[in-house]
């Protein structure tokens, strides 16, 4: 048994989840913030056996697309620094990140 943790980005998580639904996937949604932009993350969590890791790595991989978006970076109050670095940058998100973690016991009640 292992526990998959999976982040993906808002955007990915409903076509994810009805994925999982469709293959008999059980999974925890959690809404979760990333700490780089301070956007909207969903976070799944999955009890599987080990003979089903590689279908549900698979599931998160077609349903999870990296984009690109523009972000505004935190102003910066040195006025030696240069003002430019408050414009816009574009910046990739989205995709996955994927913990796969040993169960020693699973408990349902």
């Amino acid at each position: 048994m292992k526990l998959l943790i999976a982040i993906v980005q808002d955007k990915d998580a409903s076509r994810l989840s009805n994925d999982f639904i469709e293959n008999d996937i059980r999974a925890t949604r959690l809404s979760t913030t990333g700490g780089f932009l301070k956007s909207g993350n969903t976070t799944f969590m999955i009890g599987i056996d080990e003979e089903r890791i590689d279908e549900v790595l698979s599931l998160i991989r077609e349903s999870s697309h990296t984009r690109q978006q523009f972000m505004t970076p935190p102003v910066n109050l040195d006025a030696q620094l240069d003002s430019t670095s408050s414009y816009p940058i574009e910046v990739q998100v989205g995709g996955a990140t994927v913990f796969v973690v040993p169960v020693e016991q699973f408990h349902q009640f």
